[in-house]
């Protein structure tokens, strides 16, 4: 634990240098996360035949990012960081392209691929924390990812005003907001150019390459930090997947869906200017159990009503609660492999945490669409499928804590 007038760690200029590249990347490319959840889902239910099918393009996203997860983590491992980043921004490209001309041609099925093939950004989006790291010394490491995370406070307001500037810019709708993703994505990559990570040395023949993924997760401290990632995504994600078509069904305009988004983003990267200080100060078991409660609340105010101001609130409560088990989960992840283990960990990591949440994505439409005969009764539905991860989660952070010897990383 560290005390609070402890001094900042030294950090030499290029871990400075790739933290601060990170964060103008999270800023900008990052953007197209919050167009994208937000108009998703309302372009889906204009084109598919099922209304229970409405959020299934935003649910392919996930799912896309899970299959691209190992892939991903095995080309940054063996070429560098700055490749697999390349490859994600160029999805993001695909992705959108194929989007957009889904919409102009109306066609479901298209704009489903597209949405699957803009997974692998997603996937690549991912992987911005674990770079934080790559070059930081392990004191900083918690503020490195804090730092980069906080980089969401600008694509948060870039994101959900472009998508609602975009959103009903052309006559087809919708039509705008993906081809602004294309020049996001063209543009924003070009800060990579600046990253400066060295690739990982590779293991010599005979040589120690860590332990096998098998008994990576058997490690308590490993296993806690996914199941926490996971739970905490998968929430934020079953929520938020749903947020726009509850909005909208509640009798508000797609334009107050998309603010109450932007102030989602705003709670989920805000907090960052300070977790990792928290993270050092209290512990970050602590800080992660913070998370999980205030998830708990973000649900209750949920189902508490469904004017305007509930939806503000839970869904900014969502946001903060995401921001402290995300990054608590991550950097204790982080401080638990070496850096030979760091390739299959981390893609490790992201397959069972995307994965958790294309099954929460694809659980929050049917819940939404199809539990009840009115939306309110969708989002209850909704919030209520929140109760058995964060039990799980609480349950598994709680026996780490009161088990001395399963603390240890390794």
């Amino acid at each position: 634990m560290t005390d609070m007038t402890a001094p900042l760690p030294t950090v030499d200029s290029r871990a400075r240098r790739n933290v601060i590249v990170l964060v103008i990347a999270q800023a900008t490319i990052g953007s197209q996360m919050p167009m994208i959840f937000t108009v998703g889902g309302l372009a889906g239910q204009s084109l598919a035949t099922n209304p229970c099918l409405a959020t299934l393009p935003i649910s392919l996203i996930v799912l896309g990012s899970m299959c691209a997860a190992t892939p991903l983590s095995a080309i940054m491992q063996r070429f560098g960081r700055r490749t697999g980043f390349f490859v994600g921004a160029g999805a993001g490209v695909l992705g959108s392209a194929t989007g957009a001309v889904a919409l102009y041609l109306a066609s479901f099925p298209l704009l489903l691929l597209g949405s699957f093939i803009t997974g692998t950004y997603m996937s690549a989006h991912g992987f911005y924390r674990f770079a934080a790291t790559d070059t930081a010394p392990p004191a900083f490491r918690p503020r490195a990812i804090s730092y980069v995370m906080a980089g969401g406070l600008l694509s948060a307001a870039i994101g959900p005003n472009l998508a609602t500037m975009t959103m009903g810019a052309t006559v087809i709708p919708f039509l705008g907001t993906y081809l602004a993703v294309i020049v996001v994505n063209l543009i924003g990559a070009t800060v990579f150019l600046f990253l400066d990570i060295p690739r990982t040395a590779p293991v010599p023949a005979g040589g120690d390459g860590g332990r096998t993924r098998w008994e990576m997760l058997k490690t308590p401290r490993i296993a806690v930090a996914i199941l926490c990632a996971t739970v905490s995504y998968a929430l934020m994600s079953l929520m938020m997947t749903s947020t726009p078509l509850a909005v909208v069904g509640c009798g508000f305009a797609p334009t107050d869906a998309g603010h109450v988004v932007s102030a989602h983003v705003l709670a989920m990267y805000a907090p960052s200017f300070f977790t990792g200080f928290l993270i050092n100060r209290f512990g970050v078991e602590k800080i992660m159990g913070l998370g999980l409660a205030i998830l708990l609340c973000a649900g209750l105010v949920a189902m508490s009503g469904v004017e305007l101001t509930h939806f503000f609130i839970a869904l900014m409560l969502l946001g903060v609660g995401w921001n402290f088990g995300f990054i608590g989960a991550t950097t204790m992840l982080t401080a638990s492999h070496t850096d030979a283990e760091r390739g299959r960990m981390q893609g490790l990591n992201d397959l069972i945490l995307f994965g958790g949440v294309t099954l929460a994505s694809l659980s929050s439409g049917g819940l939404m669409n199809c539990s009840g005969g009115t939306p309110q009764e969708g989002w209850n539905a909704v919030t209520m499928a929140m109760a058995p991860p964060l039990v799980l989660a609480g349950a598994a952070l709680l026996w780490l804590v009161l088990r001395p010897e399963a603390r240890r990383p390794g």
